[in-house]
């Protein structure tokens, strides 16, 4: 392929790739946008393949039919449940490839950059393994944390700040090091050592942030990802990785931006340290003095579904791990047909990542036009005649708003307290992600309906 054919294809995809970020802006043109990017990715990855620099086909065959098949493998059995430490756990590759590719390229024989070029060639490599080994140890303790096998509580070393600020200058030191270097054995200890430290930062940065803002990490993950395959592009002089990854870092901190709006939460906060303290959790003694809870059945449930003229879904974790969503679409699709006005309210940070409840529902299959934003419907809920949610916690507790020394206080919450009967499924009075009581619980028009969301959800249809 002619260099001028490979630019023009470059550009095709970068077009292709711009559409299919404005496609998954919205419910309805997702579907589009993903077909967008398919074809940006497809044509990409024919233009590098036919490009001058892939001279052994074999070699890269037998590795994408390995990728493929791992790929196609992992999609077709992943959980719902599990798509955020998925996505989490492919962040890693992007940020080890970074590492990768840094560390071939400063040890090319065949590069001959001098003067200039050469201190801007290993800048590049240095920041790109800088960024790459913090988004691959970042994102696998992300992993751990989302998947249970690390605890979802904050890790407070002591003077924790000043250890970040250390490293970082411990960093730039090295890197001032590294560019000055005279031989390419010296400037690869300052690399190996800064690999080491940034492989060290990601974990600590990671480990340091709370259950309920495990979302926020996501988005933020997936800007680091961007950006180290942004260096990449600058370090394999691939003009298409760099705009790709260009595109990705900056959604992906406009993303991370707007859900620290949404939990009105600073970014630097959420990076040193979010929700989940110790403090902010509440004794069992202490939970008892709220007063008792009164339980509902299902059969119960039912009957006031169907008698209210408004019924608000409020969608949490739980329903995604008893994989409810779809007997959740039956029970409003009957009480549609019954006249009953069913709208179901998101809150932006629900679930272990953005708009993980929002591919649930459409999974169900739940028309968009009556799943609504937490800005939207939160108006509305003085004139809601009942409101089921269905394995939610921190995003429907009102000590959010009351309580000024709680962990979660100041964050926006659906105000689901202000319908006329709030129906809370839950299998336990257990707290939340983020560690925190809920009020919500013991309040006078508050009803308890307790065991597995799919049996309690199988049971309200069965009365509808």
């Amino acid at each position: 392929m002619t260099e001028g054919l490979l630019t023009t294809a470059y550009i095709a995809a970068s077009v292709l790739f711009i559409l299919a970020l404005g496609g998954l802006s919205n419910q309805e043109t997702a579907r589009r946008g993903n077909i967008f990017g398919i074809l940006g990715m497809a044509i990409a990855l024919t233009a590098t393949i036919a490009g001058a620099q892939v001279t052994s086909y074999g070699i890269m065959a037998v590795c994408m039919v390995i990728g493929a098949v791992i790929g196609i493998m992992v999609a077709s059995r992943v959980q719902m449940t599990a798509m955020p430490q998925l996505v989490a756990i492919l962040h890693s590759f992007v940020g080890l490839a970074a590492v990768l590719v840094g560390f071939a390229s400063y040890l090319d024989p065949e590069s001959n950059f001098t003067g200039t070029e050469k201190t801007i060639h290993e800048v590049e490599i240095y920041l790109g393994v800088l960024i790459g080994g913090v988004t691959f140890t970042g994102s696998v303790i992300a992993f751990g944390k989302l998947s249970a096998r690390i605890t979802s509580k904050p890790l407070y070393l002591p003077a924790r700040h000043w250890l970040n600020l250390g490293l970082v200058l411990l960093c730039i030191w090295l890197g001032v090091g590294f560019v000055g270097a005279e031989s390419v054995s010296g400037g690869l200890l300052s690399l190996i050592l800064m690999t080491l430290i940034a492989f060290a930062f990601g974990v600590h940065m990671v480990m340091a942030i709370g259950g309920a803002d495990m979302p926020v990490v996501i988005s933020m993950l997936n800007s680091y990802s961007g950006w180290a395959a942004a260096a990449t592009g600058f370090m394999l002089s691939n003009d298409l990785l760099i705009v790709t990854g260009a595109l990705v870092g900056s959604s992906g901190a406009i993303l991370s931006y707007i859900m620290c709006t949404a939990m009105n939460r600073r970014f630097l906060a959420v990076i040193a340290g979010g929700f989940g303290s110790a403090g902010g959790v509440t004794t069992v003694e202490g939970f008892e003095d709220q007063g008792e809870v009164v339980s509902i059945t299902a059969e119960e449930v039912g009957q006031l579904l169907k008698d209210s003229k408004q019924v608000v879904i409020v969608p949490g974790y739980g329903m995604a791990v008893a994989q409810a969503q779809h007997i959740i679409f039956d029970i409003s699709k009957k009480l549609r047909e019954q006249g009953v006005d069913v709208r179901f309210a998101i809150h932006p940070v629900a679930g272990r990542m953005p708009g993980h409840m929002n591919v649930l529902l459409a999974e169900a299959k739940v028309p968009y036009d009556i799943v609504l934003e937490m800005d939207e419907i939160n108006n509305d809920f003085p004139d809601t005649g009942a409101v089921l949610v269905i394995g939610a916690n921190d995003i429907v507790n009102p000590s959010a708003q009351t309580d000024p020394n709680s962990p979660i206080a100041g964050m926006p919450v659906l105000e689901v307290w202000n319908a006329k009967t709030v129906v809370v499924m839950k299998r336990s009075m257990a707290t939340g992600y983020a560690g925190v009581q809920n009020p919500l619980f013991f309040k006078e028009n508050t009803r308890m309906l307790f065991g597995d969301a799919k049996s309690s959800v199988e049971g309200i249809l069965g009365t509808i």
